[in-house]
């Protein structure tokens, strides 16, 4: 029989516990989430005359976070329709339910006598065959199981979430000895295809991969501080982006995620280890001082770093380790910066600071990077079999670019561990090994695949047949045809991908030509086309550089014609005899929305962040978004009813005028962006193969090109109630002059013209329409300041 989860629970609603809710929800599985009965009433209950008998009373703490996941920030919820799937009780009550679900997932307080607890009510109320699991992020799942029943042990493994769980891409899996091997890797593809995630397997020791090595990083980074004098604020300005890691760099993360927790994770490995390494994870003394103080981070307002509010703004402080008092928040500067910083790539980056010795940036880098580096070394075999468990652990969980073993190969193995022979270290015994062999790495790539170090040899890392990766498949095939913004690829059972390696994937010249090439050459030889990449984002838009430029330089001539090329663009997309499937992901904006909308079927990563944005910029879109986003409203009405045009046309305005971009992939469809036809990707891995696998089902079932559609349109009369609308957030000091000048232009776009509402206008009237709003905006000084400000700062401008 083929296992399936049709149906789970939750014991345990705290942040982490409501998270994974969510997440499941966001799926579309629907949720029990279960927490403890309040002991006591609060004092609304008891002017409401409630009892502690009382069911609202009884799941209150359950409902509260609940309603909680509506408020957080980023949010956990892709949808406010996800909540309708979380059904709320407590663990009194309600542990009959379990029998109904297929799995239970644990994320009560780590105490284990708390967890067994739990655990042995859970073995009376599930059903055979269920699976169980512990969120536990460090404490025994072996010891856990203890006492159980045969089933429940057979059925029973870690699956440790990182939070934000909707947000970040680890799971740690871990089995034990009792755990049905078909559990084990039902539960790893289950969460790989399923909840999307990047999948390792950990062994059941303190704190499992990421966490383990993460926190030993950063205790490490902590005493490396202390030892060399360096302030916080130095610390965070090179151990952030510049080396490979997120913006948060060290003691920023250490805010975000809380001190408390980290102290609670770091104990769990001190307690449980000797010798030197136990030293690590003794937190310093001003660490604990701060946690007594209450400075936990974020979460309690300061803590490694203070927002200070002051006449000229907010200012940001720094704690003084030694005083911990806050000081000014001051920044490394050295040589060795600004060689990374002229440097390609984190590689390159990390290359030239470790090479710069006796600079100080160089020597930190060196001496937080040397121990972590044998320390992952040294754990291969404990924590996980393999290198490539440990590298994906900490770029999935910690947000690494690259991981511990990527990075030796990226400062070169061989001289690195030259060096630190000559500083007394003591090299793990495999490591010389698979020097000794004749190895000057620790990955390597031989025809087309990717091998890593495994104890003197070499073994074939394994892939998802689903990850397409267009980087291995370009080194591999070459491409058809490239330019300096696309490339054509052939990925397989007759269908190309059009990837976009512009700058920021912005469109130009250089993009719209390869996708008339690619559409054409599609129709001669392929079965259908993929719009999509890899990059940090689908698309940002148009090139908003190139077009103030020949604005401000008044080549009006020449901007038309590139408008024009645009429209003619997504009008060859829309009407090409092959299917075309756009996988966006990420930020799909303006110009990345526009190449979205005309195309046969979207399939959308989870993460998509789409809309028309052109207003912001002073300007309307202009190539086709008006016109597309207007036809696929139109198309989302159900056939056959009556409905009203001006509330379609209204809808519209509203969202280009707002600038509205979504916050999921679920939002772009509720804003009409995605419909129907239209389809998610959970896993972004997944994504061009979900893609390409839609091309095929097209082609399959004889796709054939959509004719030319008739508009019909709201005219004159919609026309006036848009710019009404429009006129009356003026008045009320919510719109400018301006403001009010690119609503008219859009609201005559949307209105078809000074035409009688209900009139029908053909596809290239609008967009001859949209042309020349744009045009005549993009020539007002006011949306050329906007274009500017937003070059220059990064937001808009309201003038």
């Amino acid at each position: 029989m083929k296992r399936t989860i049709k149906r789970a629970a939750v014991l345990g609603s705290g942040v982490m516990g409501s998270g994974i809710a969510a997440h499941l929800a966001n799926i579309g599985i629907p949720t029990i989430m279960l927490d403890i009965v309040p002991r006591s009433l609060t004092d609304e209950e008891q002017k409401q005359g409630l009892t502690l008998e009382d069911k609202d009373v009884r799941n209150r703490i359950a409902q509260q976070s609940k309603a909680a996941l509506l408020k957080q920030k980023p949010s956990p919820i892709t949808s406010k329709a996800s909540l309708e799937l979380i059904e709320v009780g407590n663990m009194d009550d309600d542990m009959e339910k379990l029998a109904d679900v297929d799995w239970i997932i644990e994320v009560v307080v780590e105490r284990l006598d708390v967890k067994k607890s739990v655990f042995e009510k859970v073995d009376q109320y599930r059903k055979k065959g269920s699976i169980i699991s512990s969120n536990t992020s460090g404490i025994s799942v072996e010891a856990m199981a203890e006492g159980r029943s045969e089933d429940f042990q057979k059925h029973f493994l870690g699956t440790h979430f990182f939070n934000p769980p909707r947000y970040l891409k680890l799971l740690e899996v871990i089995p034990t000895k009792h755990t049905d091997p078909e559990v084990l890797t039902f539960m790893k593809q289950f969460g790989e295809d399923v909840l999307g995630k990047g999948v390792v397997e950990a062994k059941d020791t303190p704190n499992f991969i990421a966490n383990r090595i993460g926190t030993y990083g950063l205790l490490v980074t902590v005493r490396e501080m202390l030892k060399g004098g360096y302030s916080v604020g130095e610390v965070d300005s090179v151990t952030g982006p510049l080396i490979g890691r997120p913006k948060s760099a060290t003691f920023r993360t250490l805010d975000v995620v809380g001190l408390d927790t980290f102290v609670h994770v770091a104990r769990n490995v001190y307690d449980q280890v000797e010798g030197t390494e136990k030293e690590v994870f003794d937190i310093p003394e001003f660490m604990l001082k701060m946690q007594e103080n209450g400075w936990l981070g974020a979460k309690s307002g300061q803590g490694f770093f203070l927002k200070k509010k002051g006449k000229d703004g907010s200012t940001i402080l720094e704690l003084n380790p030694e005083t911990l008092e806050y000081e000014e928040r001051k920044k490394l500067k050295t040589p060795a910066i600004e060689m990374a910083k002229q440097a390609k790539g984190s590689r390159n980056k990390l290359k030239a600071l470790i090479n710069a010795k006796g600079d100080r940036a160089g020597d930190l880098i060196w001496n937080i990077l040397k121990p972590a580096l044998l320390y992952s070394a040294e754990l291969v075999g404990e924590i996980a079999d393999d290198i490539v468990a440990i590298d994906d652990a900490m770029k999935w969980g910690f947000g690494w670019e690259i991981g511990p073993f990527e990075t030796w190969d990226a400062i070169g193995l061989m001289s690195s561990v030259e060096r630190m022979k000559e500083e007394g270290e003591t090299i793990p015994d495999w490591v010389l090994k698979l020097i000794d062999a004749g190895n000057s790495s620790f990955y390597k790539t031989e025809n087309g695949t990717i091998q890593y170090g495994d104890q003197g040899a070499y073994k074939e890392k394994s892939f998802n047949p689903k990850e397409i990766n267009l980087k291995r498949l370009k080194d591999v095939n070459g491409v058809v045809k490239k330019n300096t913004g696309a490339s054509l690829i052939d990925i397989g059972d007759g269908v190309a991908l059009l990837e976009f390696h512009s700058k920021s994937n912005a469109i130009g010249l250089d993009i719209i030509q390869m996708v008339n090439f690619a559409v054409e050459e599609v129709s001669r030889n392929y079965e259908g086309l993929v719009i999509g990449n890899q990059g940090k984002n689908f698309c940002v838009g148009a090139n908003l550089a190139l077009m103030l430029m020949e604005a401000q330089d008044d080549n009006f001539f020449e901007l038309d014609m590139v408008v024009k090329m645009f429209q003619d663009m997504g009008t060859t997309i829309k009407y090409s005899e092959k299917p075309v499937v756009v996988a966006p992901f990420n930020m799909t904006l303006g110009g990345g929305a526009e190449v979205s909308l005309p195309a046969t079927a979207i399939q959308a990563s989870a993460e998509t962040y789409m809309g028309l944005v052109e207003f912001g910029v002073g300007l309307i879109p202009g190539g086709g978004g008006t016109k597309e986003l207007y036809l696929k409203q139109l198309r989302n009405l159900p056939k056959g009813i009556n409905f009203d045009l001006t509330k379609v046309a209204n809808d519209v305005f509203e969202k280009v005028a707002m600038a509205k971009v979504s916050t999921s992939a679920a939002e772009a469809r509720e804003n009409g962006f995605l419909d129907a036809n239209d389809r998610i990707s959970v896993n972004p891995d997944h994504l061009i193969y979900d893609a390409k696998q839609r091309v095929l089902e097209l082609a399959k079932a004889g796709y054939r090109a959509p004719k030319r559609e008739k508009i019909p349109v709201v005219g004159e009369a919609g026309y006036a109630a848009m710019v009404l609308g429009a006129k009356t957030l003026q008045f009320g000091g919510y719109a400018s002059d301006h403001d009010v000048k690119i609503a008219e232009k859009l609201a005559y776009v949307l209105s078809g013209g000074r035409i009688k509402e209900g009139s029908l206008i053909d596809e290239q009237v609008m967009l001859d329409l949209e042309r020349e709003a744009f045009l005549s905006l993009i020539a007002e000084p006011k949306t050329q300041a906007r274009m500017q400000h937003m070059l220059i700062k990064g937001k808009p401008l309201r003038n």
